[in-house]
């Protein structure tokens, strides 16, 4: 009888009840619960892949929420989104229920890559237990300490002599940049710095920031949207893929080379640390090996793509306004001269400097979404429920741009950060997030980027080189930073 009806059904019927059937299927499977926050028309298996800009996703989600509220959802592929925007929703989800948007989501493309390890993709007791392990290890190798920041104002004359070295002449920043932030972090996890001209080092933080850019290419986008087609696909997901494994053998190479001299009695670094910690871990799991190089790895592409974007993107506004850059000069030589090198105690009283790297931070706008959470149990958030499960997207870009706050927020202006001439900080100034899986490595960067900052235009103006326009335009990926660009550092 089956045989009779197969054969008696034209192909073109069963193709068509085959398509209803999947059609069917998909919206039973995603069609929204009830009381879920509004959604724009969704296609299906697609979802809403057709609205999303690559080039620019902050620019369609502020549509989005012009049109939708300050709570709505998306949905690319099988993973469903909501996204909340404005001070009042980000403050309820990140601090007000941060408890029940503690988790981080499944992300196919970081699930390659780590299996939800380390300090960002971990979640529940290993997340806590690795957070509050590398918080207390940091404060005892200086974190917050006089003796981190001699660090820093050691790293800050290398830096600035590599720069004199380039002798006024067209140079990309971003190599010399990169290798000094990162030593600043190196120096805590194993312990020493690398030289600017250590071609195996240059090498790696290449790796780190090809990798990181890769992360905003259209196929790595479509990865994690679309894992269970794109993985036989070419695509700079698979590239990838093929430098985290690099990432992880240089960082392997570095633990073994701890463990030949390690002394449990004097721990030299956070490495020492966490193999004194694996020692007395009896089985409990939370302190292993792969964990620690998942979390010196978290450490390093965090603790140095970050703070360098945000320093290009300092040296970029000062190139393009010069006015700016001459009145941070002003200031910092009135009260620090050139005789000695800047310090953290200054910042109190560099109001105009810290203004500026302030909207440095606001305007470059580094990680314009935050890094994903997911609800651990059902919730409520202005009055839509929100299933347990669904990835929750807290744009700060909402806050650091909003209309009703500030004066000119697609302009870059230090008065942001200015009251009566004195340093005033916003609430909406949120670049380092908020709540308990708030950015750890904050006090750290600020640190940085104050010193680097100030540093740097202490000794030098910066030109664009003679015919040239610079750009403004971002490079998308895991952070925002500047298109690649030349500048010339002259001596002052």
């Amino acid at each position: 009888m089956l045989h009779f009806l197969w054969d008696s059904i034209p192909l073109q019927t069963v193709l068509i009840f085959l398509f209803v059937f999947l059609l069917i299927a998909d919206y039973m499977k995603n069609r929204n619960p009830k009381n879920f926050p509004p959604t724009p028309f969704r296609l299906p298996f697609l979802g809403h892949i057709y609205l999303i800009d690559f080039k620019d996703p902050p620019a369609i989600v502020e549509k989005l929420s012009k049109r939708y509220g300050d709570i709505f959802g998306v949905q690319m592929g099988n993973m469903k989104f909501v996204m909340v925007n404005g001070i009042r929703l980000v403050k309820e989800v990140l601090v007000n229920q941060g408890d029940k948007f503690l988790a981080r989501p499944d992300i196919p493309i970081d699930e390659e890559v780590f299996s939800r390890t380390g300090l960002i993709s971990s979640t529940g007791h290993l997340w806590k237990a690795q957070r509050r392990f590398t918080l207390s290890t940091l404060r005892n190798f200086g974190l917050g300490k006089r003796s981190l920041e001699e660090r820093i104002q050691e790293e800050c004359r290398y830096l600035t002599d590599a720069f004199r070295d380039e002798q006024g002449k067209p140079f990309n920043p971003q190599p010399k940049a990169t290798n000094a932030v990162s030593n600043v972090i190196c120096s805590l996890i194993f312990g020493n710095r690398f030289e600017y001209h250590d071609e195996d080092f240059q090498s790696l933080l290449k790796l780190i920031h090809d990798t990181t850019v890769l992360h905003g290419a259209i196929t790595s986008q479509l990865y994690n949207n679309f894992p269970s087609i794109m993985k036989y696909l070419p695509g700079a997901h698979q590239t990838i893929f093929k430098n985290w494994k690099l990432l992880k053998n240089f960082m392997q190479e570095q633990i073994n080379k701890h463990k030949e001299d390690w002394n449990p009695s004097e721990s030299r670094d956070y490495i020492d640390s966490y193999l004194l910690e694996i020692s007395k871990d009896h089985d409990s799991g939370t302190f292993q090996e792969e964990h620690l190089t998942a979390c010196t790895l978290d450490l390093i592409v965090a603790g140095t793509e970050t703070t360098s974007s945000t320093l290009r993107w300092a040296l970029l506004f000062m190139v393009t306004h010069p006015e700016i850059q001459a009145r941070v000069q002003a200031e910092i030589d009135a009260v620090i001269g050139q005789a000695r090198p800047p310090a953290l105690e200054d910042r109190n009283n560099l109001h105009y400097t810290n203004a500026v790297i302030h909207e440095v931070q606001r305007k470059g706008n580094v990680i314009p979404f935050n890094v994903p959470r997911m609800a651990t149990e059902d919730a409520y958030v202005d009055g839509y429920y929100i299933p347990k499960g669904t990835i929750i997207m807290a744009n700060l870009t909402s806050l650091l741009f909003d209309k009703n706050e500030w004066e000119n927020p697609d302009t870059f202006n230090p008065e942001h950060f200015l009251k009566d001439g004195k340093f005033w900080k916003n609430e909406y100034f949120q670049p380092f997030s908020m709540g308990k899986r708030a950015c750890l490595g904050e006090l750290l960067a600020r640190s940085e980027l104050f010193l680097f900052f100030t540093s740097l235009l202490q000794k030098f103006t910066f030109q664009a080189p003679p015919d040239t326009t610079l750009s403004l335009k971002p490079l998308l990926g895991i952070a925002m930073a500047p298109q690649p660009y030349k500048i010339c550092a002259v001596p002052r």
